[in-house]
């Protein structure tokens, strides 16, 4: 028998549904998303099973994160000075949310981190911090303890999690039963509502799979460390690429994802590739789980319905460059 955290036994049905109205009824306006059979694209794919993509690069501010900031900030004393710490996505929601609400907000970014992306965070009147990835963490401590600010998780945190397991009572509102469902994984917050929505409504023989990159393979290391782990981190997919995993992710993960594997930066451009030349315009981060279903990652998907999330389309024609034809 498997201990399960108490950490884990507080994320229940009820808590997840709660939040799920929370963000469907939030003044930030959270799209659910179209899900449609990839045979409603442009572009065949040979791949034996029934793939269905949930279009999160729909998504009010062109990625999930809203979902979880949706739920963070309902349940946080309005008007607040809040800090975070961000490449990219979870910064453009979380300064999307500080200016409807009158909130002061603070993002501290990776140096590595678009330059295009801190002008998008400041445009929304959050001030920006860059330094080196190694820092993130120091420097979030020192706005909370030098200047009073409260730190909003982008990835370890429950409201947050909660928050994005709306996105998997979608999927299953489509699909009530899908075989396989495949999902990238940065910190884990994602893959982990996702994971803790499908299987606490019943679908326990659902397989759920989350995908890192190989240079960024924090949850991966943390499956086989069995307890959650940090590396330098370096892909092409930046929202994925977080220094550390996170605790209560990684909690809930083991508890109800099948396996954690990995794409590297190729594949990944390529996954970008393809789905452009579907029509889909989809970031790197947001196109890993679709090339781990590509390269053939996930196993026994033959005749199964298989569940794809394009997490986000946060990406400049400028970037598109880069990617293969």
């Amino acid at each position: 028998m498997v201990d399960v955290p108490l950490s884990v036994k507080a994320i229940t049905l009820d808590l997840l549904r709660d939040a799920r109205e929370t963000v469907r009824t939030s003044p930030l306006g959270v799209i659910n998303t179209p899900m449609i059979p990839w045979c409603q694209t442009t572009l065949p794919l040979n791949i034996p099973c029934n793939i269905h993509i949930k279009l999160e690069n729909m998504q009010r501010t062109g990625s999930f994160k809203i979902r979880g900031v949706a739920n963070q900030f309902a349940r946080r004393p309005k008007g607040a000075h809040f800090v975070t710490m961000s490449a990219g996505n979870y910064g453009k929601s979380f300064a999307y949310a500080s200016k409807h609400y009158g909130s002061k907000g603070k993002v501290v970014m990776p140096e590595t981190a678009l330059v295009s992306r801190s002008t998008l965070i400041q445009n929304f009147g959050c001030e920006v911090e860059r330094v080196p990835t190694a820092c993130l963490m120091n420097v979030v401590n020192r706005c909370v303890q030098e200047e009073n600010m409260t730190f909003l998780h982008p990835y370890d945190d429950l409201d947050l999690i909660a928050g994005h397991a709306s996105l998997g009572f979608e999927v299953l509102e489509v699909m009530p039963q899908p075989d396989v469902v495949v999902v990238c994984c940065g910190g884990g917050g994602l893959l982990a509502g996702v994971a803790a929505a499908i299987k606490l409504a019943g679908c326990e023989k659902t397989r759920i799979y989350g995908v890192e990159p190989e240079g960024a393979c924090t949850m991966y290391k943390s499956f086989i460390e069995k307890k959650p782990v940090g590396m330098d981190t370096k892909s092409i997919a930046s929202g994925l690429a977080p220094p550390f995993a996170g605790t209560l992710p990684y909690e809930l993960c083991q508890c109800y994802v099948e396996e954690i594997v990995l794409v590297n930066d190729e594949e990944i451009k390529a996954a970008v590739s393809t789905l452009y030349r579907a029509g889909l315009l989809v970031e790197p981060s947001g196109s890993a789980a679709f090339a781990a279903i590509a390269n053939d990652r996930i196993p026994d998907i033959a005749g199964r319905n298989v569940v794809v999330i394009l997490s986000g389309g946060n990406i400049g024609k400028d970037e598109l460059t880069n990617f293969p034809d």
